[in-house]
């Protein structure tokens, strides 16, 4: 398996070859603080099978154990790094995201209230002409 990523302006992009660990959400404050978000969705993957294709994180040392990558350009939140042999890369850093589906909660004692009821709220229809939005994202694959 191969699954390829990177950061919103492409100046960070990686390729993970084999496949990915445990994918979770956490939710905790750290995490929610990471990924400006009510969770951050994370999937370990072993060091040697994870090449950084373009550029590469600048790191935040969000705890005494935890390192956070992020894209210096744009932000985008990219990495948890906790051992040597082993890495958490953002599940929505991916290219295809639903590739990669989170079977875990964590720190579920941080999650917002809220959340139970997102599957209730109202969902806007779509844009339609005349309002579509431009898109200055990197296109989700390699160039």
């Amino acid at each position: 398996m191969s699954l390829s990523g990177g950061c919103q302006c492409g100046a960070v992009r990686f390729r993970v070859e084999g496949e990915p660990g445990r994918a979770s959400i956490c939710n905790c404050r750290m995490c929610q603080k990471a990924f400006a978000g009510p969770f951050g969705a994370l999937v370990t993957v072993e060091v040697g099978d994870l090449t950084w294709t373009r550029g590469a994180p600048t790191h935040f040392q969000s705890s005494d154990q935890i390192k956070r990558g992020f894209c210096a350009a744009c932000g985008t939140p990219l990495t948890f790094e906790w051992s040597d042999s082993k890495i958490d890369l953002a599940v929505f850093a991916f290219d295809d995201p639903s590739t990669v589906e989170p079977g875990v909660q964590l720190a579920v004692e941080g999650r917002p209230a809220w959340m139970d009821h997102l599957a209730q709220m109202p969902v806007r229809p779509p844009m339609g002409p005349g309002g579509a939005v431009t898109s200055r994202q990197h296109p989700d694959h390699d160039t």
